[in-house]
């Protein structure tokens, strides 16, 4: 742990409780786009790959919509 980090975290330690919690769910929700960003994109590589394969076949986004008005429709 590098002297800045540690000067950081003796100084957290010392603000009210609830700042601390604020801080602590900033710091998480962090992490958590982080990983939801790198799942999305590890999605949507996949999604690429297996259009390119051939193994999924795409829909054009009209006949997308038409599909959706009829489901709306009933």
């Amino acid at each position: 742990m590098s002297a800045g980090l540690k000067s950081i975290a003796e100084t957290v330690v010392q603000l009210p409780q609830k700042d601390r919690v604020f801080l602590a769910e900033r710091l998480l929700a962090s992490l958590e786009d982080a990983d939801l960003e790198q799942e999305w994109k590890d999605e949507a590589l996949r999604r690429r790959d297996e259009v390119r394969s051939g193994k999924v076949k795409s829909i054009p986004a009209a006949e997308v919509y038409r599909r959706i008005e009829r489901l709306l429709a009933k």
